[in-house]
This record gives structure tokens, C-alpha cells and sequence, in this order.
């Protein structure tokens, strides 16, 4: 049971509704996760300007997927865990390459190995990456605009991630628990 109302347009005061109403055109769809930040229209805005800078960044959606997946997978997130199974699945992602982007592995792309080993090191540093983390990813070609995207990437689906741990929406994506088998 959600923890936050998942508002509507019907439930919405005038700034959610509009919020919710730009998420609907640009999605198609109402997830959970928006309805329930709607409660805080400035944390959802913040949310959406973010997702929309990164969209415009330097990873493709089959990319910017990974990395979702991945820091979600890190957070232990089931809800975003099934979000992004599903969108991966939709730009291309075999359902092998979707385990493996869940362990932090890319093996069919070693720039995207190396970025997904760059996030863990963020996400496992908070921030405070080695020399060595830095100078691996950059001998594996991850550029400096990639580099600062990542750490854009965590922040965004942290965000995500550690909301949906709070208001617990109802998960409209088919169910993928978090838990990976060791």
C-alpha cells in the first residue's frame, strides 16, 4: 500500500495537475512514481528538468537504461528494478544483457563496462572515486562529459530510487525483485 497519495489529474491541485499533465504527454503514461511526487510539485519538477537534461546528454536511451538499471539494482530498488527491466527490454536489451547490467557488467561493450564500473565506484564512494578509478575509465575512452553525466545519472535515479523507498508506490511495471540470485 502507497505510503503517499498517487495523485491524478482528477486529484491534483492546479501546479500538480500540470505536472502530471506534461509527464502524460511526455510519457504516454502516468507511472506511479510521478503520481506520488506530484505531492511535492518543486521535487518533481527538479526530477523532470534533470531527466530531461540527460536525455539531451551523451548516452543513447539504450545507455542511459543501463545505467538506471543499474543504480537501482545498487539501491535495491524493486520498482525501478522492473521500470527499467521493462524499458531495457524495449531499446534493444536481451534479457542476458539485462542480468548482466543488474551485476554492473556490460561484456558485448567494454566502454560501457567501464562505465558501469566508473558508477559503482561513484555510487560505492560517494563521489570520492580513486585516481585510478578515474584514470581506468578514461584509458577505456569514457569521456569527461560522460564522466560528469554519470555522476548526474546517480543523482537522478538516487533521487528516484530512494523516493520510492519512502512513498512506496503501487508497481505498475510487471514485478522484477531487486534481489539478484548469487
Amino acid at each position: 500500500m502507497p505510503r503517499l497519495p498517487q495523485l491524478t489529474v482528477e486529484t491534483a491541485n492546479e501546479e500538480q495537475r500540470e505536472l502530471l499533465e506534461g509527464t502524460l504527454k511526455q510519457l504516454g503514461k502516468l507511472p506511479n512514481l510521478y503520481a506520488s511526487l506530484a505531492n511535492g510539485p518543486a521535487a518533481l519538477r527538479g526530477y523532470l528538468a534533470m531527466r530531461e537534461a540527460l536525455v539531451g546528454g551523451s548516452f543513447s536511451a539504450r545507455q542511459r537504461e543501463q545505467l538506471a538499471l543499474y543504480i537501482a539494482q545498487r539501491n535495491d530498488c524493486t520498482y525501478c528494478v522492473s521500470a527499467h527491466t521493462l524499458r531495457g527490454g524495449k531499446v534493444g536489451l536481451s534479457e542476458q544483457e539485462l542480468l548482466d547490467t543488474r551485476h554492473g557488467t556490460d561484456a558485448g561493450d567494454p566502454h560501457m563496462d567501464q562505465v558501469l564500473r566508473f558508477t559503482g565506484a561513484v555510487m560505492a564512494t560517494a563521489g570520492r572515486v580513486t585516481d585510478e578509478a578515474l584514470a581506468d575509465a578514461r584509458a577505456a575512452g569514457v569521456t569527461d562529459a560522460e564522466i560528469a553525466e554519470v555522476v548526474g545519472h546517480v543523482a537522478l535515479n538516487v533521487l528516484s530510487n530512494f523516493f520510492n523507498h519512502v512513498a512506496q508506490p503501487d508497481l505498475d511495471f510487471p514485478l522484477v525483485p531487486a534481489q539478484l540470485a548469487e
